[in-house]
């Protein structure tokens, strides 16, 4: 008897071209860091912000930018400054003589992909004129509502050994954030690479020009849709929420998770598990962006921050403590 073969619902094959594609033209510049890319695309394909951290010079503007290049939208860059104001990012009205009236004049987010150089450093006015654009794609002035043009997404970066003149981000934005990665060095055999490259390959002011576009608006809105389609079993979808509870009621916490965690970790994991081949979601898929979902959302208590506990340390007790669901 003949066994049938698995048929997998929707085209992942379609999703993994691409995703395959990106990685390529990325992996002509940067060196390493396979596992920050892999989740920034699991974020792209699923519509949620990305903030990176990470001391200065470990390739996090330069992604950043690289991403952009493989798609075809419009980018803009912004530099927090603590003189940054809110008008220097979404726009203002500017009173036009020609037409005796005010005309708004967009700013810089005012593109598909925003990338935000050092974001804790502009003060508390600046960051929650954000709140809005992050959350619902659009931003009022003047009791105007000016909707964005799809998709829209920021990638933030900050350092986090230098503390003078940065802010602490509010709450309310690191939770519209879908990710935290933390970007770390190069291994030695990576350093040497990187080197040997900028000695006989490249300069910097020609490394974009090596990067190829892959896809485009309407290409990246099919994949999201594929992406939707992912199918998660009602059991995992127990699991998510258990852990998100288990943030609420640890001892070691101020801050739990909110439900915009939650929708994370089952969005992401729909995308993750469609980059590795699959059209379903597995625990491990799960478990594998709660770190990135989480460590950004959760305040820990003082006892906790003296001991030297971090956030991605509770939440690999939780994860130990829990029972996977098989």
């Amino acid at each position: 008897m003949e066994i049938p073969l698995f048929e997998q619902r929707i085209d992942i094959q379609k999703i993994q071209d691409v995703v395959t594609q990106m990685k390529t033209e990325i992996a002509k510049v940067v060196v390493g860091q396979e596992a920050m890319i892999e989740m920034m695309l699991a974020a792209i394909l699923s519509n949620g912000h990305i903030l990176l951290e990470g001391v200065p010079g470990v390739a996090k503007t330069l992604t950043a930018k690289l991403i952009a290049k493989t798609m075809d939208v419009e980018f803009s860059r912004i530099q927090f400054t603590p003189d940054l104001m809110p008008s220097d990012v979404m726009g203002t009205n500017v009173f036009n003589p020609k037409i005796s009236d005010f005309e708004f004049r967009k700013g810089p987010v005012f593109s598909n992909i925003v990338l935000i150089d050092e974001i804790n450093r502009a003060p508390a006015k600046t960051q929650s004129a954000l709140f809005e654009v992050m959350e619902e794609r659009r931003i009022t002035i003047d009791r105007t509502t000016h909707e964005l043009q799809l998709p829209f997404m920021v990638i933030a970066t900050q350092n986090p050994i230098e503390h003078e003149g940065t802010y602490q981000l509010p709450e309310a934005q690191l939770d519209r954030f879908a990710f935290k990665l933390i970007v770390g060095y190069p291994s030695l055999t990576q350093e040497v690479e990187i080197l040997h490259r900028h000695q006989y390959q490249f300069s910097m002011h020609n490394v974009l020009d090596k990067v190829n576009k892959v896809l485009d608006a309407s290409l990246l809105d099919e994949l999201k849709t594929l992406v939707s389609q992912i199918s998660i079993e009602d059991k995992l979808l127990e699991y998510i929420a258990g852990m998100i509870q288990q943030t609420r009621n640890h001892g070691g916490l101020l801050l739990g998770a909110s439900p915009r965690a939650s929708i994370t970790i089952l969005n992401t994991s729909k995308a993750l598990a469609a980059l590795r081949g699959r059209d379903f979601v597995t625990p491990e898929d799960i478990i594998h962006v709660s770190a990135p979902a989480l460590r950004h959302r959760l305040s820990l208590s003082a006892e906790k921050e003296m001991e030297g506990i971090s956030t991605d340390d509770i939440v690999a007790e939780i994860i130990k403590e829990m029972e996977i669901p098989r």
